[in-house]
């Protein structure tokens, strides 16, 4: 059921009846009470538990007055970045300011500072010295040991440390805020509360500090890069509840920060109580007159069916986040929700989504994670599928087919991505899933993220061989072509990551030719903190192994990368052309089938003309064909037509949902493979 917000004014917490609240809540996002956002479900939770919460969204980082709406809270301030790392939400991966904050009122930028985290945390100490504060979201949580920034090309202390607040929450936070909570409220000093799984704490000794694995020094990694990637390579080894030790990070002799092991997951019954917790799922009415909120528009009626995710792609921070072991919630919870979506008075029938990280996952990887966590030395799908995983999709056909069989549901879209080998792996249910998928639940086209073709390249991203995506890529096609649809994949694909030198850029780039289009789902690698990509791109060895990896870091060399995979873009041309000398593949250049570009000058010729973005049929399939309608998200069925083959051309897709994690809840902050804040759910990589 709906609930009234929770009091953003001391006027409105006097109205309730109280004079103090127990806990301020700080965040850089507009406010949203939605169960998609991290503000949501903490400060949900804690009221369920019978604490009084008032919330402050976008202070004036220039003005302490600002945090001190409700004067100094009982028990601790909480702050939180918001749904995004600031930095991400504000820049793109050229480091270029972005004209837009889908979490922000109207969209508008410029409403939060850079590293809000830490900017929040020293405004609330100007004013509130000896009151608790307590980080979280998904900022604090891949910011908590030293970290790589990007932004500053500089080895950053924990941000414990910087921000002048005493704790980190880290991960989905919801037992480690009402152990807390509880803490606090029982007369505990913060200070002494050290016991808590899922918390980050500054120690002045290590007098008691038991069990504990000590990492390089900050100092030390300063010195010496690899010395972080074998710190890195540690919290790795260490980031399961199950398996994970205690970690302490020197800073000198009497400063060190101790992180505990991770949370333990949510049981399905507690998953399923923290989304039947009394929502608006709305954002607050105070930004009607800006229009709202833009990141509500997609997840408004969307259902997030998962959290965790066993893929252990090298640039998600997933790992580090929301962890490995999938958590799921009943068929039950979800369908009692998507009835309540289903009473909105401006549901038009289409369920936007029903997923998570990955869409495909409803349960662990495989019996053995519930009772001794994932393994920490083997991953459960790279380099192949382990013997142990069982992949299966039976459950997740029995939720959608309940779903689609509702009330007022014309149509339920899956569009956060599935992990198209983990379809292959299974045996019994795969072809099942796919043709029901197909049939069902795709508006045109499927999101899939292949990311490269270069084997070289996908074994450092933790991918599967190319290979496993043309099998997908023609049981697509097959499938398909059953049905009678004409029903496209979009593949993702990213440039200058880890491993990729110009020759595999141009392999790319062959590839996309050979296809016989542009496309424009691309991303140049995004080194954002605590994945283990960027630990690559920051050190230049693989931490899992120590051995080099080579790394695109200038700005010249990136775009050349990127521009190969869009090398039938006009504009792209000179870039195009050096990086082909560059390669030695001047080959590439002439009249010939095979040649990406032709030759300029007398009797040069023309460009062969791109293929019109996301404009009709792109393929010499769609060429003949052109007459037919393109596939698009208005709930119509896609027309009857020969599909145009695996990973073929594909009209331009419309923003998913962007159900990203903070502090507790919701989607995974979009790390490497980061697009647009906000746009798309799809843009999360598998």
């Amino acid at each position: 059921m709906k609930a009234a917000f929770l009091p953003v004014t001391r006027e409105e917490m006097l109205e309730r009846g109280w004079d103090r609240v127990d806990f301020v809540y700080v965040s850089g996002d507009a406010y949203v009470d939605h169960p998609s956002f991290g503000m949501a479900i903490i400060t949900r939770l804690l009221e369920a538990n019978g604490y009084k919460v008032g919330v402050i969204a976008q202070p004036d980082w220039n003005d302490p007055e600002s945090v001190a709406v409700f004067g100094e809270p009982r028990l601790a301030f909480l702050v939180s970045a918001g749904n995004m790392d600031s930095m991400v939400n504000h820049y793109t991966v050229a480091k270029k300011r972005r004209r837009s904050d889908a979490y922000s009122p109207g969209g508008e930028a410029g409403r939060r500072p850079n590293h809000a985290a830490v900017v929040y945390g020293n405004l609330i100490r100007r004013t509130f010295k000896k009151t608790p504060l307590i980080l979280g979201g998904i900022e604090a949580s891949l910011r908590r040991l030293s970290h790589y920034d990007y932004w500053s090309d500089k080895l950053k202390r924990s941000i414990l440390l910087d921000s002048g607040a005493d704790l980190v929450s880290y991960g989905m936070g919801e037992h480690s805020i009402i152990e807390i909570a509880d803490a606090l409220n029982a007369g505990l000093a913060i200070e002494d509360l050290t016991f808590i799984d899922g918390t980050v704490y500054r120690a002045a000794s290590l007098e008691h500090v038991y069990d504990a694995v000590t990492l390089p020094s900050f100092p030390a990694m300063q010195d010496d890069k690899l010395e972080y990637a074998r710190s890195f390579a540690v919290q790795y080894e260490n980031s399961d509840p199950f398996t994970g030790k205690r970690l302490v990070e020197p800073y000198s002799d009497h400063e060190f920060v101790v992180q505990n092991p991770p949370a333990a997951p949510l049981t399905q019954s507690e998953m399923d109580a923290v989304y039947r917790l009394p929502y608006a799922r709305t954002y607050h009415p105070m930004y009607e007159a800006a229009g709202g909120v833009p990141a509500i528009s997609e997840v408004k009626f969307s259902l997030t069916s998962n959290r965790g995710c066993f893929g252990e792609c090298s640039f998600c921070a997933l790992t580090f986040h929301q962890g490995r072991i999938v958590q799921t919630r009943s068929h039950d919870s979800l369908v009692d929700e998507a009835r309540a979506i289903v009473e909105e008075p401006d549901f038009k029938g289409y369920i936007h989504d029903v997923g998570g990280p990955t869409a495909n996952f409803r349960a662990p990887a495989c019996a053995k994670q519930l009772k001794a966590g994932a393994c920490p030395h083997k991953r459960c799908l790279y380099p192949e599928p382990c013997k142990q995983l069982r992949a299966d999709h039976s459950d997740y056909l029995g939720l959608l087919r309940r779903l689609r069989k509702l009330p007022g549901v014309k149509k339920v879209f899956v569009r956060s991505g599935i992990r198209f080998d983990y379809v292959l792996a299974d045996r019994e249910h795969g072809d099942a899933f796919l043709n029901e998928l197909c049939a069902h639940h795709v508006s045109g086209q499927l999101k899939v993220a292949p990311e490269h073709v270069s084997d070289a390249v996908l074994s450092v991203m933790g991918k599967p061989r190319n290979l496993v995506y043309q099998r997908f890529a023609q049981r697509y096609e097959q499938v398909n072509r059953q049905l009678g649809m004409k029903q496209f994949l979009v593949p993702y694909l990213m440039s200058s990551h880890p491993g990729s030198t110009l020759d595999e850029a141009v392999e790319l780039a062959e590839y996309c030719r050979d296809l016989g289009y542009m496309p424009e789902q691309v991303q140049d690698f995004y080194p954002t903190p605590s994945t283990m990509s960027t630990a690559m791109y920051y050190t230049g060895v693989d931490p899992r192994t120590m051995q080099p990896v080579y790394v695109p870091k200038s700005p010249h060399e990136k775009a050349l990368q990127r521009a190969l995979i869009q090398y039938r873009d006009p504009k792209n041309r000179d870039l195009v052309l050096e990086a082909l000398r560059r390669a030695g593949r001047m080959d590439l250049v002439g009249y010939g089938p095979k040649c990406l570009l032709r030759p300029q000058g007398e009797g040069g010729g023309k460009e062969r003309k791109p293929a019109a973005s996301g404009k009709g049929a792109r393929t010499r399939a769609d060429v003949r064909a052109k007459a037919q309608s393109k596939p698009n998200d208005s709930g119509k069925a896609p027309s009857k037509a020969r599909p145009s083959g695996p990973g073929k051309a594909r009209p331009k897709p419309k923003p998913s949902t962007g159900k990203t994690s903070s502090q507790g809840g919701g989607r995974s902050g979009k790390s490497a493979g980061e697009r647009r804040p906000g746009k798309s759910k799809g843009t999360r990589r598998h």
